[in-house]
This record gives C-alpha cells, sequence and structure tokens, in this order.
C-alpha cells in the first residue's frame, strides 16, 4: 500500500515514537493493578485457563494502538507523487494553430477576434474529453504552446493567458502550420487533425504555407483552416500620439490560399464572421470521425489518507463496542 508513498506532511510521523512508549506503559500499569496473593502451593491453579474475555480485554488495547498509529499517519497525508494508467479512448489526435497577431484584437468579435477564438475553442475542448489536443501559437514566429495532451485543464490555462503580443508581430502562417505538423507527425492515431486559424495574409517566416501543407498531406493530416473577419471593415484598437485609439481598416485573408491548404490535406475550409458562426464551425468539426488511440495518463499527489483516517475510525468504534457492550464490567 505504501510502496511509492511520499508524505505532505512528514513532521507527524516523529509521533509514531509515542506508540512503544505506550505499550510500555500498558504492562506496567497491568502490573500495578495486580494484587499479590501469598499462597502455599499453586498446585491448585495449574488446570485453570483464561477465558476468552480475559484476551479480548488486552485486544481492547491493541485496536486503540493500531486507530491511533493509522491516525497519525493519516495526519501524515501520505500521497502518491505519481501514478501512470495506460487506457484506450476513443478519440483524435488533434492541434489548434491560432494567430495571435496584432490584427486579432479587431473588435469585429466580441470582446475581440483573440478572445471570441479562445472561448471557442475552449467550449470545443470541453466537448472532447478523450482527444488528445495540442496548442500551437503564431504571428511573426511561432512555438508550441502545449504538445499533444489528455490534461485539458492544463489546456484550458494555457490557452487564458494567451495575448496578442507575447511575440513578434506579423503572420508567419507557413510556421504556425509547420510547427503544428511537427507535433503530428509521430502520432500513431488514424486521425489526426490540425485546426488553422488566421485572420490575415501570410507574411513572414521561413516557410511557405503551401509546403507545410505538402508535408501535412504526407503524414496523412488533414488541415480545418478557418478565417476569422467581417467582410470588409473592422475596428482596430491603434496606438497613436493621443493614445491607443480605435480606427477601420481593411480586413485582408488570403482566403484563396486558406482553401488551398484544406483541399491538399482533405480537411475544408470556413469563413467566420462573428462569434456565433465561430461557434458554429467548431460544432461542425466535433462531428469529425473518431478513432480508438491508447494513451498514457499521468496523476500526480493521489491521496492515500482517507483509507488509512477511515480505517483507524472502524477499529475506535470497535474497541469502544467492545469495552462498553461486550465486556462492561458491572460493579
Amino acid at each position: 500500500m505504501f510502496h511509492g508513498i511520499t508524505f505532505a506532511n512528514p513532521g507527524f510521523l516523529f509521533f509514531l515514537v509515542l506508540i512503544p512508549a505506550l505499550v510500555a506503559w500498558y504492562f506496567y500499569r497491568q502490573k500495578r493493578n495486580n494484587a499479590d496473593l501469598q499462597v502455599s502451593s499453586t498446585e491448585g491453579f495449574e488446570t485453570s485457563s483464561h477465558s476468552y474475555r480475559h484476551y479480548l480485554y488486552h485486544g481492547l488495547y491493541i485496536l486503540r494502538l493500531l486507530a491511533i498509529t493509522l491516525l497519525i499517519v493519516a495526519l501524515a497525508r501520505p500521497q502518491t507523487s505519481l501514478s501512470r494508467q495506460d487506457i484506450s479512448v476513443e478519440g483524435i489526435d488533434l492541434v489548434i494553430a491560432l494567430d495571435i497577431s496584432g490584427s486579432m484584437t479587431a473588435m469585429d468579435f466580441k470582446p475581440d477576434r483573440l478572445e471570441a477564438a479562445k472561448d471557442v475553442a475552449i467550449e470545443f475542448i470541453g466537448g472532447r474529453p478523450n482527444d488528445r489536443i495540442g496548442l500551437v501559437i503564431f504571428s511573426g514566429e511561432t512555438f508550441t504552446q502545449c504538445p499533444l495532451t489528455t490534461d485539458h485543464a492544463v489546456l484550458k490555462n494555457l490557452f487564458h493567458d494567451i495575448h496578442s503580443g507575447m511575440i513578434d508581430d506579423g503572420t508567419a502562417l507557413g510556421d504556425g502550420l509547420a510547427t503544428a505538423v511537427n507535433r503530428l507527425r509521430g502520432s500513431k492515431a488514424i486521425s489526426k487533425v490540425i485546426i488553422l486559424l488566421t485572420d490575415g495574409v501570410s507574411n513572414t517566416g521561413a516557410v511557405d504555407p503551401r509546403s507545410a501543407a505538402e508535408i501535412a498531406k504526407l503524414y496523412g493530416i488533414r488541415i480545418y483552416t478557418i478565417g476569422i473577419g467581417t467582410m470588409g471593415q473592422a475596428p482596430i484598437p491603434v496606438q497613436t500620439p493621443f493614445g491607443i485609439q480605435t480606427q477601420m481598416m481593411d480586413v485582408k485573408i488570403d482566403e484563396p490560399l486558406l482553401m488551398e491548404i484544406a483541399r491538399m490535406t482533405d480537411g475544408k475550409y470556413f469563413r467566420a464572421t462573428n462569434n456565433a458562426k465561430l461557434r458554429a464551425i467548431y460544432q461542425e468539426i466535433d462531428k469529425m470521425e473518431k478513432s480508438k488511440i491508447d494513451v498514457t495518463e499521468f496523476r500526480k499527489k493521489n491521496e492515500k489518507f482517507l483509507s488509512l483516517a477511515l480505517i483507524s475510525f472502524i477499529f475506535i468504534s470497535l474497541e469502544t463496542l467492545l469495552r462498553y457492550v461486550f465486556l462492561k464490567n458491572i460493579p
């Protein structure tokens, strides 16, 4: 039971030194409580034997000591520092590649494009508990915010931390897509998907978006592309000598490129012009087929004190029941 166990409050374990002292005190008290009787011969006592009540009476103190020992260990809060479980689940391997360039602060979505994209993505993740999902962010450069994981609580927290300006501005669409492909290329899942969301035109980066799509096709990765932004113009906050002001700016999305990327990989292109449309797009993607994958779950700090405290309570209750019901002394 205690293999691989650590203790959150190990200081309580020092109280275990009281157990030998309590044992010694019990024997000392028993010796003091026994009366002395002088007889000429013990021959008459040789055939006598102790009743079961005699042994049960001493057993009461053993139950008490066991209860105290378990309670001390429970107070030390034993817990597994790491537990591993191999399970098979129905799901896919999926990476969300999210554009966080400055134009994603446009307020044609509520409160803006980036926050709307984050909120809807978090809802989407909550509806797919068995998928391994990763997150790649890009603007002028790209990096992996979260590798493929089934720990969706961590993934959602990482989504909350995303904001425009984390990395150099720009739209390195090819680099973001290539990083997402790299996260999926070693996947053994039958279904591998990238959701690529952007609101601009590729204007920087070392990798051509079409080349990244070709690599994705080689690895059997399907890409769903989403162009986010209203038609025409959108209000965007801009830094001016008089502070941040909102200005109407043209919405430029390279839809032909996003359509080509989706077509090359047997995916689909979507255009989101408002929050409701973006949510509907994720709902449509949510209907994709699922495949069985094997994953390894790791859970940290699994508490073990509750079972010890419960057993301690049972021992105390048993001792009380025996002492005051079955072994009760009547004066």
